[in-house]
């Protein structure tokens, strides 16, 4: 099994920037997509942003669309999400996941990290 351990979360203040980070340990794998999904308390884990590792193509949630920037790097196997311009509304904890296709649903995705906690304070 594959372990993704994700790092970079943090308590910032609205405006600030942060980046996460998201690597894998374990045996080897190449998965088709990597995520970030996340979950504020009391709500539902909701997709953040994802990329497809070879074609580099990208997808957003609405909600961070022109602030948040997902990248990867291949030959690591890492993920990472820039997150400028941030919110009291981003505070969430942020899991990577490693997945077989890149939708927004939690259930194509089969490695999962622990999450990273982001605070947005206002």
């Amino acid at each position: 099994q594959v372990q993704l351990q994700e790092s970079g979360g943090g308590q910032v203040q609205t405006g600030a920037s942060l980046r996460l980070s998201c690597a894998p340990s374990g045996r080897t794998f190449s998965p088709y997509c990597m995520s970030w999904f996340r979950q504020a308390p009391g709500k539902e884990r909701e997709f953040v942003a994802g990329i497809r590792m070879g074609a580099g193509s990208t997808s957003y949630a609405d909600s961070v669309k022109g602030r948040f920037t997902v990248s990867r790097d291949n030959a690591k196997n890492t993920l990472y999400l820039q997150m400028n311009s941030l919110k009291p509304e981003d505070t969430a904890v942020y899991f990577c996941a490693a997945g077989r296709l890149l939708l927004p649903n939690s259930k194509y995705y089969d490695d999962w990290g622990q999450g990273t906690q982001v605070t947005v304070s206002s």
